[in-house]
C-alpha cells in the first residue's frame, strides 16, 4: 500500500513537470504549440490529476491493491496513447512514457502483469499508427509542421520495434525484480535465523544464575542479564548505556587488576563486599575477561559475578559441623574418663558429710566442693547434649504448656528478681512435632540468658507467632525471646553460637551452641537481633510437622 501511494506521488510529479514545461513554452513562444495541441495537453494533465484522486478514493474503498494497480496501469496506457496522438502521432517522442508504465506494472504485478501491460501498449500504439497511416484518424498536429510521406514499411517497422522493446523491458525488469525478491527472501531468512540465534543467545545468558555484564572501551554498560538484575537489584534499563563507575564503583577495582596475556582472564577470582540496591550486604565473587573483535582488537570487557553469600554461609555451617563432630569425639572420651571418677568423688563426699561433724569453716569448704561438683556435672550434661545426635522420636508438644513450665522453673533460680517484668503471649493451639526434652532445653537456655542479661531488671518478652502456609498447611511457629539487657555487638552475632565462646564470667559457652544444634536438627533456624544497650531478641523458626488429628 505504501508503494502504491508512492506510485501516485511520482505520477503527479511527472504530470506536474509536463504541465510546467508546456506552460513555459506557452509563455516563451506560443507558436511552438498550436491552440488545439495546447488545449489537449492541458486537458490530459487535468484528467490525470482527477484520475489520481479517483485512484486514491478507490484504494480507500476497496483495499484491493492488485486491482488498483491494474486500473492505474490501463488508465496510464490510455493517457499516454492520447498524449502520443495529440503530440504528433507517428512522430511523437512521448511514446517513451510507455516503458514507465510497463516497469511499474512488473514491480507490482510481476511478469504476468507486465506482459499484459506491454500487450495493451503494443496494441494501442499499433492501432494509433495504423489508423493515422490509413487516414482513419485525423492528426491534431498542424499539417504545416508534419511531413506526411510515410511508407508502410516505416510504420510497420516502428510498430514492431516499439512492441519488441516493450516485451524486452518486461523480461529485463522481471529478471531484476525476481532477483530483488530472492535477495529479500534470503535476507528475511537470514534475519530470522539471526533473530532466533540472538533470542537463543539471550535466553542462555538470562538462564545463567551468575550475573553477566558487558561494557565497551569507554566503560559504558552494554548488556545486563537477569542474573545481574537479581543479584544487584537494578533493572537492565537502569544500567545499560551508563558508566560502570557511577553504578558499581566496587567493580572498578576488579577491572584494574592484571589479566593473563594469553587468555585475557583475570589471574585471580577476587571477592568483595557489595551492597545491593535494596541495601542488602552481599559477598560477591567475580572475574573479568576481555572482549575482542574478529581481528583481535579489544572492544570492551565482560564481567561475570556471583553472589557467594549463601556459599559462605554453607562453608561456615560445614565448619561448624566439623567442630561439633570434633566435640562429639571428645565428649565420648571425656564422658567415660570423667563421669566414673566424678561419681566416686560424689559418693565419698556425701558419706563424709553425713558421718562427720564439721566445724563452720569445714562446712563452707564442703559446700564449695559440692557446688564445684554440681557445676562439673552440669558442664558434662551440656557437653553430652551438644555432641549427641538429634532425637529420632518426636511427639506432639503443646508449646504454650512447655514455655509456662520453664518460666515457673526459672522463677526459682537466684538470677530471677522482682524487677524483671514478664510478658507472655502464647496460645493453647501452638503445638508442633518435636523432642520435648530438647525443645525444653532450648527454651530454658534462652530464658536463662535473657534473665542473666538483665541484672538491673527490664522487660522479658516471650511470644509465639504462627506462620501458616497456603492451602491450610500448618506452616511453622516463630518463638521470640527478647530482653532489655546490654545487647550484643554486631560483629559477635555469629560467634555466640560457637561452642565454648562466652562473654559471661562463669559461662561455659555451650548454651547457645546447644540451642542452634537442636533447632537445626529439627529443620528450623535461629536469628538474633541485638544492639548494644538496646537488648537482644532471639527468633526461632520451627516447622509444625504432621500433628495428626487435633
Amino acid at each position: 500500500m505504501k508503494r502504491i501511494r508512492w506510485l501516485m506521488v511520482w505520477r503527479l510529479f511527472i504530470v506536474t513537470f509536463l504541465l510546467g514545461f508546456v506552460a513555459l513554452i506557452d509563455v516563451r513562444d506560443a507558436a511552438l504549440l498550436p491552440d488545439i495541441s495546447r488545449t489537449s495537453l492541458y486537458a490530459i494533465v487535468i484528467l490525470t490529476y482527477l484520475l489520481t484522486m479517483g485512484f486514491i478514493l478507490l484504494l480507500k474503498l476497496t483495499r484491493a491493491p492488485i486491482l488498483n494497480v491494474y486500473i492505474q496501469s490501463m488508465a496510464d496506457v490510455l493517457l499516454i496513447t492520447a498524449l502520443v496522438y495529440i503530440t504528433g502521432g507517428i512522430r511523437s517522442v512521448h511514446a517513451a512514457f510507455y516503458p514507465l508504465v510497463i516497469i511499474y506494472s512488473v514491480l507490482f504485478l510481476m511478469r504476468r502483469g507486465g506482459l499484459i501491460t506491454a500487450s495493451v501498449c503494443s496494441v494501442l500504439y499499433g492501432l494509433l499508427l495504423i489508423s493515422e497511416y490509413f487516414g482513419l484518424l485525423a492528426p491534431l498536429y498542424p499539417m504545416a509542421y508534419v511531413d506526411q510521406s510515410f511508407s508502410a514499411g516505416y510504420v510497420f517497422t516502428r510498430i514492431l520495434i516499439y512492441s519488441a522493446s516493450f516485451f524486452i523491458i518486461v523480461f529485463l525488469a522481471s529478471f531484476v525484480v525476481e532477483q530483488e525478491r530472492k535477495a529479500q527472501t534470503l535476507l528475511a531468512e537470514t534475519e530470522s535465523a539471526f533473530n532466533q540465534l540472538d533470542i537463543l543467545h539471550q535466553s542462555i545468558i538470562d538462564s545463567v544464575d551468575a550475573g553477566i555484564l558487558t561494557m565497551d572501551v569507554n566503560g559504558l554498560v552494554k548488556s545486563f542479564n537477569r542474573g545481574a538484575e537479581r543479584i544487584t537489584g537494578f533493572l537492565a534499563r537502569e544500567v545499560v548505556n551508563r558508566p560502570l563507575g557511577q553504578l558499581f564503583p566496587d567493580f572498578l577495582e576488579i577491572l584494574d587488576r592484571p589479566a593473563d596475556a594469553d587468555s585475557g582472564v583475570s589471574e585471580r577470582r577476587p571477592q568483595f563486599s557489595f551492597r545491593s540496591k535494596g541495601g542488602q550486604s552481599l559477598l560477591i565473587g567475580c572475574s573479568v575477561s576481555t572482549l575482542n573483535d574478529p581481528g583481535g582488537q579489544r572492544i570492551g570487557d565482560i564481567l561475570i559475578f556471583q553472589d557467594l553469600t549463601e556459599v559462605r554461609a554453607m562453608q561456615r555451617a560445614v565448619e561448624e559441623s566439623r567442630r561439633l563432630a570434633l566435640v562429639g569425639e571428645m565428649a565420648a572420651g571425656l564422658a567415660h574418663e570423667i563421669r566414673n571418677p566424678l561419681a566416686s568423688i560424689t559418693g565419698s563426699i556425701q558419706i563424709l558429710k553425713r558421718d562427720l561433724a564439721l566445724k563452720d569453716e569445714d562446712e563452707k569448704l564442703m559446700q564449695i566442693i559440692l557446688r564445684g561438683k554440681e557445676q562439673l556435672e552440669g558442664f558434662l550434661k551440656d557437653f553430652l547434649l551438644l555432641s549427641r545426635a538429634p532425637a529420632v522420636r518426636r511427639d506432639r508438644i503443646a508449646l504454650d504448656v512447655l514455655i509456662r513450665d520453664v518460666v515457673e522453673s526459672v522463677r526459682f533460680l537466684p538470677d530471677w528478681h522482682d524487677r524483671i517484668r514478664l510478658s507472655l503471649k502464647v496460645a493453647p493451639d501452638d503445638a508442633l512435632m518435636a523432642s520435648a526434652t530438647e525443645i525444653r532445653q532450648v527454651i530454658w537456655n534462652l530464658i536463662l540468658n535473657a534473665v542473666q542479661a538483665m541484672p538491673a531488671g527490664g522487660d522479658l518478652r516471650i511470644e509465639i507467632v504462627r506462620h501458616p502456609l497456603a492451602g491450610g498447611d500448618r506452616g511453622h511457629l516463630e518463638v521470640i525471646v527478647a530482653d532489655e539487657g546490654e545487647g550484643i555487638e554486631e560483629h559477635l552475632h555469629d560467634r555466640i553460637f560457637t561452642p565454648f565462646y562466652t562473654t559471661k564470667e562463669r559461662g561455659t559457652g555451650l548454651g547457645l551452641a546447644i540451642v542452634q544444634r537442636v533447632v537445626t536438627g529439627h529443620g528450623g533456624r535461629i536469628e538474633v537481633k541485638s544492639r548494644p544497650r538496646q537488648g537482644t531478641a532471639f527468633h526461632i523458626y520451627l516447622p509444625c510437622g504432621d500433628l495428626g488429628s487435633d
